[in-house]
């Protein structure tokens, strides 16, 4: 499996508490964040308007683009 690396920086507190987290579960940090992650995004994606939310920034990133092809 591909992997796509990407910093992040928390708040402090933020920080304590997701390594507290980490450490009670017995598993990285990283582990936690990606669990959040995926969580995340299942529920962004089961949203019922996603697609079309998706779809609205897809034809508004189309229109800028046909907009900077015209000279």
């Amino acid at each position: 499996m591909s992997r796509e690396e990407i910093n992040l920086s928390f708040p402090e507190s933020m920080g304590k508490q997701l390594r507290a987290i980490a450490q009670a579960e017995g598993v990285p940090v990283a582990e936690v964040l990606r669990q959040a992650i995926e969580n995340h995004i299942t529920a962004e994606v089961r949203q019922r308007d996603f697609k079309e939310r998706l779809a609205k920034r897809l034809e508004e990133d189309r229109e800028v683009l046909e907009a900077l092809g015209d000279d």
